[in-house]
């Protein structure tokens, strides 16, 4: 397949479209712009630039490749290697959940709050909301924490892209750190039953961590133990800003406030649905 047959960018990306259109997936050229350009570890918008040029067999056999994967109904992510969240552009595989456009709601809050002093980062997968801390925030310590070594090792890789501080450790939930360390704990922890993620589509089931989506008999396994032990690790004042179901909102609110914690609040994702939890130790030492 030498580039000299003809192969241009604009041909292939035509023929990706057709492949593409016959799956249902929604805008295919736009999908095969994001292919290309993930590839290329460029920008969508450059995809379309020489259109015309001349493509080697290599890259034309890449391209190609990576199109049939996402006609196999591989997440878009996973077979560009990239996704964007807030201003990063983070890699990207199935060793951690893809950063979604709602988890960018709960650093929005979080940064409301408080922006300086140490915070954990729990759960933290591909590291985007700890990474996201570090550079849109003022704080003096951040740490990303997981169970998952493979998430770790992405967290790594997208720390060292990044070049944030930020330190990665793996651990169980809140167990590794000291008491009273904290003045804000973030989490996107898992929220679903076994049966819950037992009826996702495909796309999420198939290619995403089972570990990170499932949270115990009633999916709050996780959320319980952050409350919990949350009082622990935070200093007096500091704040909990938690990624959570929407069907478990407010009995998450009232777990939290059965809990001890003040100015429990529930708020709305961009979509209007109960999506994050916030609330602050009391102030009482």
């Amino acid at each position: 397949m030498p580039s000299d047959l003809g192969l241009t960018r604009r041909g292939l990306v035509a023929d990706a479209v057709a492949t593409l259109a016959a799956t249902g997936i929604g805008d295919v050229r736009r999908e095969a712009l994001r292919i290309w350009s993930g590839l290329e570890g460029g920008w969508t918008a450059r995809a379309s630039l020489d259109a015309d040029e001349p493509v080697s067999c290599e890259r034309a056999a890449a391209f190609l490749a990576a199109v049939r994967r996402r006609s196999a109904g591989e997440p878009l992510a996973h077979v560009t290697g990239w996704t964007g969240f807030r201003h990063l552009t983070l890699r990207t595989d199935r060793r951690a959940l893809i950063p979604r456009p709602e988890t960018e709601g709960l650093v929005e809050l979080l940064l409301a709050r408080v922006r300086v002093g140490h915070v954990a980062d729990v759960g933290t997968g591909t590291g985007c909301i700890a990474l996201s801390l570090a550079t849109e925030g003022d704080f003096d310590h951040i740490v990303g924490i997981d169970r998952s070594a493979d998430a770790l090792a992405l967290a790594e890789e997208n720390r060292r892209r990044v070049g944030a501080s930020v330190a990665l450790v793996r651990g169980d939930l809140t167990a590794s750190l000291r008491s009273a360390s904290l003045d804000a704990l973030v989490s996107n922890p898992p929220y679903l039953t076994a049966g819950e993620y037992a009826t996702l589509d495909s796309s999420v089931r198939k290619w995403e961590p089972e570990l990170a989506l499932v949270g115990g008999a009633d999916g709050l396994e996780a959320i319980d133990r952050l409350l919990d032990d949350g009082q622990r690790v935070l200093r007096a004042g500091g704040w909990l800003a938690l990624e959570i179901d929407v069907a478990r909102a407010a009995r998450c609110a009232a777990r939290a406030g059965a809990s001890g914690w003040t100015d429990v609040a529930v708020h709305a994702d961009l979509f209007g649905r109960e999506r994050y939890l916030l609330a602050r130790r009391s102030d009482a030492a």
